[in-house]
């Protein structure tokens, strides 16, 4: 039995806020309701964003590391990144590896390079799981974990203007 839908919390204002979104679309479908909420929470705090797509989860972080590096060193930074994307589990130990380590290196991402992330690679068990998930309208995973950056991001500009 699914869940009863939450109301989801609002974000500050972040006005002029400048992120990047980093996406496999494995599943596009499920890629596609993802963004759809990660763009629209970016938008209502008065964001922008670009989008990097990548293949799968895995290439997730390596592709962030890589947008964030061209975008700092073109004198333009971002102030918050989402990860978006999806692992089904499968009959293998590959879902453990896949989920594991991309979350495994966007954290440590995060931590290193005092990120605002927000992760929004879904982890399920089904399709059907994922797909009610990233439905902005049902689950909003995207915009969740869009909400997640900007809050982090709104935490540090409040930090750092002592």
């Amino acid at each position: 039995m699914a869940e009863p839908r939450r109301a989801a919390p609002s974000a500050p204002r972040i006005e002029g806020g400048r992120f990047l979104i980093v996406e496999a679309r494995y599943y596009d479908s499920i890629g596609a309701g993802l963004l759809a909420g990660a763009t629209r929470a970016l938008e209502a705090a008065g964001a922008t964003h670009d989008l990097v797509s990548v293949t799968g989860a895995l290439e997730i972080p390596a592709g962030m590391a890589i947008a964030l590096d061209a975008a700092k060193a073109a004198g333009r930074p971002y102030e918050g990144a989402v990860a978006l994307g999806c692992v089904v589990r499968g009959e293998t130990f590959h879902f453990e590896i896949v989920a594991g380590e991309s979350a495994r290196a966007l954290m440590d991402m995060s931590v290193e390079r005092k990120l605002a992330l927000g992760n929004g690679i879904l982890t399920t068990d089904t399709i059907s799981q994922a797909e009610e998930r990233a439905d902005p309208e049902r689950g909003d995973k995207g915009g969740e974990a869009a909400r997640a950056a900007i809050g982090l991001a709104d935490l540090q500009r409040r930090l750092t203007r002592r």
